[in-house]
């Protein structure tokens, strides 16, 4: 009897520590299901706060655009028919104070840049640029003048009929880019009029069409399409980074639009190399003629062509062709903070016939 009482208390003994294992066990598991729970949920709800600041940082870059709207608006009021630096758009970059946040925004003129999409063969030729006479009448809605369409270029022609080509390739020259030359130059020009232009014929001994990209390690094909930013450059055949950076401070992109106009008033003084291409002129001439300019500008053109230092330089009808003292296109660069959100965005404007302000593209993020 004793024996077997042992036997049966050990028997109890082992199935009570079993019980109190697995009772432990199922303890633990709760515990582990119910901190993964609380880290999902804390993690849900750091997630949708995340979401509700990066969307009020968004709708605070928004309101930049609308303060950018009624800033144009009140200096076109003031000055319908001229564009020039002096006006309370041309500011650097400013900063507002929000709540929990900040907004800072800075205007440009798209117009005081070379638009690369001036080669697309819809742009005007140099002949036809010169006997359209100056730019001036097709050059701005806000003045209510009407722009012509532009007549498509000849196929067979080359690149350099296209003024934006021939300034182009004289800038990237101007740049003085290490190992750039006129060559190379040329044949940057060629391989972007071919991006731009819808055949496949290749354009001089520089140009680039599907069967060079699509030879590539990772291949592709050429857009035969306006470009829709400057980086685009970095898919085109001779276009190297030290080009691409040296030229993005003067050349920009108009979306959907071949438009080669540019206006005097607002051209950097800090930067003659593209008036230099736009004259085919020397560095020193460029910034003379900049210097010259007053702080307001031109209210016209023929003030500017009477300068004795334009006048020297005997330039050509398709070079006066290209100027305008009024702008239409307008860049805004917006961020937003609040909290611990940062939202960026850039937003091109077009000024219409009655000048309202039209939102024409929105990127979204630091370009």
């Amino acid at each position: 009897m004793t024996i077997k009482s042992s036997l049966s208390s050990l028997a109890i003994t082992r199935q009570r520590g079993v019980a109190l294992i697995t009772v432990m066990l199922i303890v633990a598991l709760c515990s582990i299901i119910a901190a993964q729970m609380t880290t999902r949920l804390q993690t849900q709800m750091q997630r949708s706060t995340n979401i509700s600041y990066n969307q009020q940082a968004y709708w605070y870059a928004l309101g930049a655009e609308a303060f950018t709207k009624r800033v144009l608006i009140k200096a076109f009021k003031d000055e319908p028919k001229v564009t020039h630096l002096e006006q309370i758009w041309a500011q650097e970059t400013t900063t507002y104070p929000v709540d929990f946040g900040e907004i800072s925004g800075e205007i440009t003129d798209l117009q005081s840049c070379l638009n690369l999409n001036a080669l697309h063969p819809k742009a005007k030729t140099k002949d036809e640029s010169a006997n359209s006479g100056s730019g001036q009448s097709s050059a701005s809605s806000k003045t209510g003048g009407k722009a012509d369409p532009p007549k498509p270029a000849s196929k067979s022609g080359s690149a350099k009929q296209l003024p934006a080509a021939t300034v182009l390739e004289g800038l990237i020259v101007n740049l003085n880019v290490e190992g750039v030359g006129n060559f190379e130059a040329e044949a940057m020009v060629n391989a972007l009029t071919d991006w731009l232009d819808d055949n496949d014929m290749i354009t001089g001994s520089g140009g680039a069409e599907d069967n060079d990209y699509a030879s590539r390690e990772f291949p592709y094909l050429a857009a035969n399409s306006y470009l829709g930013s400057v980086n685009e450059l970095r898919l085109i055949e001779h276009f190297t980074p030290a080009v691409i950076l040296a030229l993005k401070p003067y050349v920009c992109v108009l979306p959907q639009n071949s438009q080669h106009l540019i206006n005097i008033n607002t051209l950097d003084a800090e930067k003659p190399e593209l008036l230099q291409a736009l004259l085919d002129s020397s560095l020193e001439d460029a910034q003379e003629i900049l210097n010259a300019r007053d702080s307001s500008g031109y209210e016209n053109l023929e003030d500017f062509y009477k300068l004795p230092e334009v006048s020297k330089i005997n330039i050509t009808k398709w070079q006066q062709a290209q100027f305008v003292v009024d702008s239409e296109y307008f860049k805004l660069k917006a961020s937003a903070r609040f909290n611990n959100s940062y939202f960026a965005m850039s937003s091109i404007m077009k000024v219409n016939q009655s000048k309202e302000i039209q939102v024409i593209s929105r990127t979204i993020g630091r370009n």
